[in-house]
């Protein structure tokens, strides 16, 4: 039944409340998103500075292939004097049964890659293993390039 005491607008202030709500929670998600992706990017840029000023100083061609994502990892494999096939690895990371145990090749090879890259610019080789490391592996491995990059 109609009950005429009872109005429209005394249910808006509830839902425009709720849409606020959610409209700030999606601020929130959106600024994060952009900040993370600003983050990624400068990562990004300076992993690929660092990988193709590596590639200059081992003299292993052609650089610009730091900028490109699985043609980075190929130019590391060229500066470590591994082969480049084990990067077929990551072909087989989506198949459902077997592709987590090809992941985890992927990784050691990438590792061994890295190690070899160390050994190229004279630099320790266990320094690869520390980049697995949880916490400090990420930052360790930013400080790592630096130094095969741009230290003496």
């Amino acid at each position: 039944m109609f009950n005429p005491l009872i109005q429209y607008n005394d249910f808006v202030p509830s839902d425009t409340a709720a849409y606020g709500i959610f409209g700030a929670i999606m601020a929130f998600l959106l600024a994060f998103l952009v900040i993370f992706l600003l983050i990624a990017v400068a990562f990004y840029i300076y992993s690929s500075l660092a990988l193709m000023k590596v590639a200059q100083r081992t003299k292993t061609g052609p650089a610009w292939l730091a900028w490109i994502p699985i043609g980075n990892i190929y130019l590391m494999s060229k500066i470590a004097k591994m082969p480049w096939w084990p990067i077929l690895l990551l072909l087989g990371t989506f198949v459902p049964v077997v592709g987590f145990l090809l992941m985890i090749g992927f990784m050691i090879y990438l590792i061994m890659c890295i190690w070899k890259v160390c050994e190229a610019r004279g630099k320790p080789g266990w320094w690869a293993i520390l980049v697995i490391i949880p916490v400090i592996g990420p930052i360790w491995g930013l400080v790592m390039w630096g130094i095969l990059a741009w230290g003496k």
